[in-house]
């Protein structure tokens, strides 16, 4: 991961911004001592999480470091439930509810998934790069695409035959394909 390197990187290579060093006499020599910096946070950072929480004076002191981060991330799995202005149709509002398990989940691609109508136009945007890729450099692919836009009969057929073909899937019961009865 980047991630890693980059702080990897940081800590190698920079110093620390705190140093608190300290005078120590043994048997009649002075030296000095530098103390670690260590930070002690007391917050319920998890907020409406699903994961059952100690009392507070239950709970005990968790490490966190760069190479445990997403463990704890899971384990904690902070949640922010809440609701938006929506603004995709422009009526009432969006509910809106993450779960955060790892860095990754706060990316705006990761958040977008999480919200059911961002996660249909992310996916449509998906499709629609897809499309572009695929008729890159095909002959007549443009032609084409023009006909069945301007053709609103075709256009009608063909959405119709991928919703039958969705509902067809959905209806279709699970059948094993290990050929095991």
């Amino acid at each position: 991961m980047a991630i890693k390197s980059g702080q990897r990187f940081i800590r190698e290579n920079r110093a620390p911004r705190v140093h608190i060093e300290y005078e120590v006499e043994t048997y009649g020599a002075r030296q000095k001592v530098e103390l670690p910096f260590v930070m002690g946070v007391m917050s319920d950072l998890s907020g409406k999480s699903h994961v059952e929480r100690k009392a507070t004076d239950q709970r005990d002191f968790v490490d966190f470091d760069m190479d445990n981060f997403d463990q704890r991330m899971e384990a904690i799995a902070p949640r922010a439930a809440f609701a938006v202005d929506n603004s995709l149709s422009g009526d009432g509002k969006l509910a809106v509810d993450l779960t955060f398990r790892s860095m990754e989940d706060f990316s705006p691609g990761q958040v977008a998934r999480n919200v059911e109508p961002l996660a249909k136009l992310l996916e449509a945007r998906t499709q629609l790069e897809d499309l572009l890729s695929y008729m890159d450099g095909k002959n007549g692919a443009q032609e084409l695409l023009d006909k069945v836009l301007k053709d609103p009969d075709l256009l009608a057929a063909l959405s119709a035959a991928k919703q039958a073909k969705a509902a067809e899937a959905d209806a279709a019961p699970d059948v094993p394909t290990n050929g095991a009865a």
